[in-house]
């Protein structure tokens, strides 16, 4: 064996329950992935996805019956063979990434054929869904941050963006149903966020029911987020969606994620980076991709009660690249 894996899960509280149309979270459930080769450390992070689905097979389990092929030097192409897309594939991918990156004393940026070092980006900060009182509360003891992402997915939605535009007057918005509207209240709502000066929805349907958005004169750009898994999921978004959510978990790490993000720029669509909840050394992969994303929602690390330290450097909303002693 050439090198040595560690992985583990860890528990990082909330500030406060974390509330979406499908489920409420206290806590981020996370799986770090630790491949150590010759006195260097690579390090990876994603979501443990059987906490939503007991179905699945624990992402830990994933990994670990991959173990041997890791530690006798599987590469970042051979991974992207040996596991399926998603959570357990991210936190491998990421870890090989970043050993990649701290091995040979090259910037990750360069590893990811981009132009220039990473730059700072502005991330959403989000607002759980609630009554309306509440996240207008939300927003005014944020109504300093420039982008403003709503939960929402439920009956009642126009007044919740409508109470947080009052609270936050000048602040942007983007709002995420989750899947959770109907096809009648996705008509009847469209119009009235656009007049709230909504700037983005995301997947308003359950994924493979929103044949209706092809037809659809949306007055407000669309994203896909649960549609969007991978570049397979690009060919049935076109005419439907103007712009992807890009997450490593879903896609599988960094490596498919930014082949994602540039094939789907190639098509036309308009790119967001998003996250599940997370620490920095989940997000700091993230910040790659959200060179070339105009949305960039990477605020895991706010929504805990603390982060991991060394962390990424959040001012404000304004989150600044990753150490290496972090990732990369």
């Amino acid at each position: 064996m050439t090198r040595k894996l560690t992985v583990r899960n860890e528990v990082w509280p909330l500030r406060e329950t974390f509330v979406i149309s499908r489920f409420a979270q206290e806590q981020g459930d996370v799986v770090v992935v630790e491949i150590e080769e010759k006195g260097v450390l690579g390090r990876g992070e994603c979501d443990r996805a059987e906490v939503y689905d007991p179905e699945l097979t624990p992402v830990a389990d994933e990994i670990e019956a991959i173990r041997g092929r890791i530690e006798s030097g599987l590469s970042r192409a051979e991974l992207q063979e040996v596991l399926p897309q998603g959570h357990a594939r991210c936190a491998v991918d990421c870890a090989l990434w970043d050993l990649e990156a701290k091995q040979s004393g090259t910037p990750v940026y360069r590893l990811a054929g981009l132009d220039a070092p990473l730059a700072p980006a502005t991330t959403v900060f989000t607002i759980s869904l609630d009554t309306p009182e509440t996240m207008g509360a939300s927003a005014k003891a944020n109504r300093a941050r420039p982008v403003l992402k709503l939960k929402l997915g439920r009956d009642g939605d126009p007044a919740r963006v409508a109470a947080v535009r009052e609270a936050a007057p000048d602040a942007r918005i983007s709002v995420d149903a989750n899947t959770g509207w109907s096809e009648a209240q996705f008509r009847d709502f469209m119009p009235k966020l656009a007049k709230l000066g909504v700037e983005l929805v995301e997947q308003p349907f359950v994924p493979g029911q929103d044949a209706m958005l092809a037809g659809y004169d949306s007055p407000i750009p669309i994203a896909a987020d649960e549609s969007c898994l991978n570049r397979e999921s690009l060919p049935d978004l076109v005419g439907k969606y103007g712009f992807v959510n890009i997450k490593l978990d879903k896609a599988g790490g960094l490596t498919e994620a930014l082949a994602l993000a540039r094939e789907a720029k190639s098509m036309g669509f308009g790119i967001m980076v998003g996250c599940n909840i997370g620490t920095s050394l989940a997000m700091a992969p993230g910040m790659v991709v959200a060179q070339l994303a105009s949305f960039v929602d990477l605020d895991g690390p706010l929504l805990l009660s603390k982060d991991r330290a060394p962390g990424l450097r959040y001012e404000g909303s304004t989150i600044y690249p990753p150490d290496p002693a972090l990732w990369g």
